[in-house]
């Protein structure tokens, strides 16, 4: 009985050390829900913008090819014009032009492709598209780190804020508590230590947009493939009611 008793004190004790560690520093926040509108073209054009100018310097999307934009209401056209580099073809595929090893030296590790990225990261704080909407709007100046840079929902992240310029730089405000016996710090909110070209709102719409576009990317044909799902089960609906009415026709007369 006294073995099961410091068993379960044992326990207790772990639980309320690992309660405490988390809530200090490791995965803080809960996830923000992300305004994914698959279906808004000018959301997905505006977001390809951003995808390009800022995330493709660094990160590629091996798995797609840029002609496939025509499917957001892009021509061919306004690819070439607007998010196109000097050598690349409407045919290619989205890749960086970075140097492999290089990228390893600065950031610790080769940025990851980002083809499928908003599926990759779902989890049981929400979808892969939750998890980039809270990522890219929870960075903030830490000197202490190689880059200056620190991220709330990936606490130590190798990677600068790529959109600082729209957002500027913030820090974030904790608020002391005691918690199973132990002080933790809450995150309250920001300070605004450098304002970015864009407001707050206007931000938060920017990656609104470009988590949209990754979304997208995942999965191009998913909108297509919704459609036909309905289309096929209003054909099966009125199947059933058919075949329903003739099984009865057939078998009236018998009893």
């Amino acid at each position: 009985m006294k073995m099961i008793q410091k068993f379960v004190l044992g326990l207790c004790v772990a639980l309320a050390a690992i309660s405490g560690a988390y809530a200090a520093g490791g995965n803080a926040i809960a996830w923000d829900k992300a305004p994914v509108k698959t279906n808004d073209l000018g959301s997905l054009q505006n977001g390809a913008k951003l995808f390009v100018n800022y995330c493709l310097n660094c990160h590629s999307a091996a798995f797609m090819r840029y002609n496939r934009l025509q499917d957001i209401g892009l021509t061919n056209q306004q690819i070439k014009d607007n998010l196109l580099f000097a050598t690349d073809k409407v045919g290619d595929t989205m890749k960086s032009n970075i140097d492999p090893k290089q990228a390893k030296d600065w950031f610790g590790a080769v940025p990851p492709d980002l083809t499928l990225v908003a599926r990759s990261r779902s989890g049981h704080g929400g979808t892969g598209a939750d998890y980039l909407y809270t990522y890219l709007r929870t960075y903030y100046r830490d000197e202490a780190k190689p880059t200056g840079w620190n991220n709330l929902a990936f606490p130590n992240v190798g990677m600068p804020n790529p959109l600082w310029e729209l957002q500027g730089e913030r820090m974030p405000v904790y608020e002391e508590r005691q918690e199973h016996g132990h002080t933790t710090q809450i995150f309250t909110g920001w300070k605004t230590v450098k304002p970015g070209t864009l407001t707050p709102l206007q931000y938060d719409q920017a990656v609104g947009d470009l988590v949209n576009y990754l979304q997208w990317m995942s999965e191009p044909v998913q909108n297509t493939r919704v459609r036909i799902g309905v289309w096929v089960l209003i054909f099966l609906s009125i199947f059933t009611f058919i075949a329903w009415r003739l099984n009865a026709a057939y078998w009236k007369d018998i009893k």
